[in-house]
C-alpha cells in the first residue's frame, strides 16, 4: 500500500522536501485499519487501502511536480528504479518464503491459487487476473488465496506507470506544470468515478473495487493536493479553522469506517468511496501546510509514527500470516488470534524493513544503474523458476459414479 504505502520513507526525506511526520502516522493508521478488518474486527477497515492510494498519490505526484518545476523535466528511468528498490526487494522476500512455506505445509487448493497467482504479483497486474477468474472480492477473501491482497500494490504499480508519463509530458510547460497536473488528476477523477457509477454491480462490487480505472481517483486526489492544496501555503485554509477542520475530517474518516460494511453499504461505490478519498486528501493538505494542528500533533505520535514506517512490509506479510497462522491452525480465535497475527506480522515486517528494505535502498551501491538492473532480472527469473520447479499438486479427481 503505498499502499501504500510505498512512497519514499521519512526517515530519508528528499532535500527539497521537508518531513511531515503526521503523514508517516497516516499510514500506521490505515495498516491497522486494514488489520482489524482482515482479522474481523473493523467493518470499514477496508478504507484503509483507499488511504493509502491516496497518500501514495501525494507523495509521489510531489516528488515529480517539484522535479519538473524544477528542471523542467522528469527521468522516468530515475523514478521507475527508485520505486523497484523502494518496492521489489520486501516483495520478492515475501513472495518466495510465503511460497515455499505454503507447498510445503499447506493443502493442495492454497497451493494451486499461489503457484498460478504468483507470476501476475511479478507483473503488477494481480488485481485484474482476480477478476478475470470471476471471484467475487467481499467472498473470495478466505484461506483460498494467499497473495490476493497484492491486488492493491497492482494498482498503484499501474499507476507509477502512467502517472509519471503524464507528467513528463506536462513538464514541457515547466512554469505552470502543478496548474495542468491538477487540471488532468481532477478531469481523470471524473472520468474515474463515471466509470465506477457505470459499471458498479450492486450484487457484487468487486469489478469497481478492485480495478485501476474504477480506483484511480483516489491516488489522483492525492495528486490534486501535491499540485494545488498542499503547495498553496497557509493562505489555502485560515489559521484558526484548520484545527478543528483538521479534527472534524478526521473523526468522519474514523466514523465511516465503524459504519460501513463493504457490500453492505449501498451509497458506498456510487459515490462514497470518492468522499473518503477526497476528505482523506483534504485531511493531508491541512496535515503538511499546519503541523501544529492537534490532529497532525496527534498523528504524530512515535509508535504510530513507526508503525507508519514499517506498513508497506506489514501490508505484505499481514494476509499470508493470517492465512498460515488461522485459527485452525493455532486453535485461537477472536483477540487473541488477532494479537497472535499482529504479533508475527509486525515482527516479520520490521525484519524486513531493517533487513532488507533499508540496506538495499541506502546502502547497495550494486542496486543502482547497470548492476542493479541485472540483479532485478535475476530475482523476477529465480522467482518464476521458484514457481515453476516446484511440483503443483494434482487436480481434485471428482468421481462421477458416486453422483447417480
Amino acid at each position: 500500500m503505498t499502499h501504500v504505502h510505498s512512497a519514499e520513507p521519512a526517515a530519508r526525506p528528499q532535500r527539497d522536501r521537508p518531513y511531515v511526520p503526521s503523514l508517516d502516522g497516516l499510514r500506521g493508521v490505515a495498516i491497522l485499519g486494514v488489520l482489524l478488518f482482515h482479522t474481523g474486527h473493523l467493518s470499514g477497515g477496508f478504507l484503509g487501502v483507499d488511504l493509502f492510494f491516496v497518500l501514495s498519490g501525494y507523495l509521489i505526484t510531489d516528488l515529480l511536480v517539484r522535479e519538473a518545476e524544477r528542471s523542467g523535466r522528469v527521468s522516468l528511468t530515475r523514478f521507475w528504479g527508485r520505486r523497484l528498490r523502494r518496492l521489489l526487494p520486501a516483495l520478492a522476500v515475501m513472495l518466495g518464503c510465503v511460497t515455499v512455506l505454503v507447498w510445503a505445509f499447506e493443502a493442495p487448493s492454497l497451493v494451486q491459487t499461489t503457484l498460478s497467482d504468483g507470476p501476475w504479483v511479478l507483473l503488477n497486474v494481480l488485481n485484474w487476473h482476480l477478476l478475470a477468474e470471476s471471484a467475487g472480492y467481499w467472498d473470495r477473501f478466505g484461506s483460498d488465496r494467499v497473495f490476493e491482497h497484492l491486488w492493491s500494490i497492482a494498482v498503484e504499480e499501474q499507476f507509477y506507470l502512467v502517472w509519471p508519463v503524464v507528467v513528463l509530458v506536462l513538464a514541457r510547460w515547466r512554469h505552470r506544470v502543478s496548474h495542468r497536473v491538477a487540471v488532468v488528476a481532477v478531469l481523470a477523477s471524473v472520468g474515474s468515478l463515471l466509470l465506477m457509477m457505470l459499471l458498479h454491480n450492486p450484487a457484487d462490487p468487486s469489478r469497481v473495487y478492485t480495478g485501476t480505472d474504477t480506483r484511480a481517483f483516489a491516488l489522483l486526489l492525492g495528486a490534486l493536493v501535491a499540485c494545488y492544496g498542499a503547495r498553496a501555503g497557509k493562505a489555502t485554509v485560515g489559521g484558526r479553522w484548520a484545527s478543528p477542520l483538521s479534527a472534524l475530517l478526521a473523526v468522519g474518516l474514523g466514523a465511516s469506517w465503524f459504519l460501513v460494511d463493504g457490500v453492505g453499504t449501498e451509497w458506498l461505490f456510487p459515490g462514497g468511496l470518492l468522499l473518503h478519498s477526497l476528505a482523506a486528501a483534504l485531511l493531508i493538505g491541512l496535515c503538511v501546510q499546519l503541523p501544529q494542528t492537534w490532529t497532525a500533533r496527534a498523528l504524530a505520535w512515535g509508535p504510530l509514527r513507526w508503525l507508519g514506517t514499517i506498513s508497506y512490509s506489514l501490508y505484505l506479510w499481514h494476509w499470508p500470516v493470517i492465512v498460515l497462522l488461522s485459527p485452525t491452525q493455532t486453535g485461537l480465535d477472536g483477540w487473541p488470534h488477532t494479537v497472535v497475527v499482529c504479533v508475527v506480522s509486525v515482527g516479520l515486517a520490521a525484519l524486513s524493513k531493517y533487513l532488507v528494505e533499508d540496506p538495499i535502498r541506502f546502502h547497495a551501491r550494486w542496486a543502482r544503474g547497470r548492476s542493479g538492473l541485472l540483479v532485478l532480472a535475476a530475482l523476477v527469473v529465480s522467482l518464476l523458476l521458484l514457481w515453476l520447479a516446484l511440483p503443483a499438486p494434482p487436480p481434485i479427481a471428482i468421481d462421477l459414479t458416486e453422483l447417480s
